[in-house]
């Protein structure tokens, strides 16, 4: 992981407990060889981290929808050996709020947050400019054991498992996950103040953290006052597995509707390292919503893993089922009709996604991948007169990864 000019440094104890951590606070494998290129400056160490989707979507139906966008981020993160303990610096940059337009890409059954004052709906709103700003110290205590103290402008609390962008087993699909606002939402909230007390299997985190989604405005910081909170363990057996469980209260998320959210996810992540520097990675998510106002719950499902073939050749599949209770929130009219004929607030849906990527040639520490996945759903009678009987959805991408 290190890059050819500078040697991988030589880290203490509590800097090394900065390098497994890759959204926040919460940790994968530390099996996986995290995409990286190493520097430094003086004491300094360095980690450059960076991904970009460009991306040409095509899907069927009445609410299907084309496009050509690119999602993406980049990472910096410092590390400095301070008091005994060590630092970690870190920002996180998106330009998704240029390089998606209309504030939306296309995602069939996706919903959440807002895109002109009018809720999105079959579509996955762009990530932030911001997307962590953040410092975090650790120090050993004992023999045995670490704390650390984050505070993020912009972070991720101790909410979900590492968020889809950041994810081993998600790295080959450019696409949101449709159970993100269920599972790892709040990885880009304000005023994060985290606690961890980790041991050598374990981890116990705290937070608080202002719980509002981020505005429409995609370039500036929303920030507000610490009015949520949650807590996470994390247990990793060995190196190749992890296993999360964390619950929060959310006040008053979403900007369209009432009420807070009690959120409750556990996830299981499995990496196995493959030669050529590859690994196969794994994971199984579940995440639940409660909704004070209206007073009931909703649950989204993952299965999602990336396999690499040889050196240069990577297959993708990541299975969802969810409850969708926002799919007409954009059409209050429709929305009643439907929840009177049927009886219920949430639409069952089985989104199947299989994809392969083929890598291209590596320039400056760029590695570039050509690739393409398909989407296929099934979904209630009750809703195929708006989506079709058979939707579907494909994406055509280019991928660049700093390795």
């Amino acid at each position: 992981m290190a890059s050819q000019n500078y040697p991988m440094p030589d880290l203490s104890s509590s800097e090394e407990f900065f390098m497994g951590e890759s959204s926040g606070t919460a940790i994968q494998p530390s099996a996986w060889p995290m995409p990286m290129v190493m520097t430094g400056i003086g004491d300094w160490s360095l980690m450059w981290m960076a991904q970009a989707f460009v991306v040409d979507t095509q899907q069927t139906g009445p609410y299907g929808h084309d496009k050509f966008y690119s999602t993406n981020w980049g990472m910096l993160g410092a590390t400095h050996r301070l008091g005994g303990g060590g630092i970690l610096l870190r920002a996180m940059l998106s330009l998704e709020p240029a390089t998606i337009t209309e504030r939306r890409y296309p995602l069939l059954f996706q919903t959440g947050e807002t895109a002109y004052g009018n809720p999105i709906t079959n579509a996955q709103h762009p990530h932030d400019f911001v997307m962590e700003l953040s410092a975090q110290y650790s120090h050993s205590v004992g023999e045995h054991a670490t704390a650390g103290l984050y505070y993020g402008l912009v972070g991720d609390p101790a909410l979900g498992p590492v968020a889809y962008p950041h994810r081993a087993s998600a790295m080959e699909i450019p696409q949101a996950t449709l159970g993100h606002h269920w599972q790892d939402s709040t990885h880009i909230a304000s005023n994060v103040l985290t606690g961890v007390l980790a041991f050598s299997k374990v981890r116990f985190e705290a937070s608080g953290f202002y719980g509002a989604e981020p505005g429409e405005n995609r370039w500036t910081i929303y920030f507000g006052p610490m009015d949520s909170y949650s807590g996470r363990v994390t247990f990793t057996p060995t190196s190749r597995w992890a296993v999360q469980v964390s619950a929060g209260h959310l006040t008053k998320p979403e900007a369209l509707e009432h009420g807070d959210v009690n959120r409750t996810t556990a996830s299981v992540e499995y990496v196995v390292p493959r030669p050529h520097g590859n690994w196969w990675a794994t994971s199984l998510i579940w995440g639940r919503n409660w909704k004070t106002a209206e007073g009931y719950g909703s649950n989204a499902v993952l299965a999602e893993t990336v396999v690499p073939l040889r050196e240069k050749n990577f297959f993708s599949a990541r299975y969802e089922w969810s409850q969708r209770d926002e799919l007409f929130a954009d059409n209050p009219v429709l929305e009643e009709q439907l929840i009177t004929a049927t009886g219920s607030r949430a639409f069952n849906v089985n989104a199947y996604t299989l994809g392969y990527t083929r890598d291209l040639f590596t320039w400056h520490g760029a590695e570039t991948g050509l690739g393409g996945n398909i989407s296929l759903y099934g979904i209630p009678d009750a809703i195929k007169p708006y989506y079709g009987d058979h939707p579907l959805g494909v994406n055509i991408y280019l991928r660049i990864r700093l390795r």
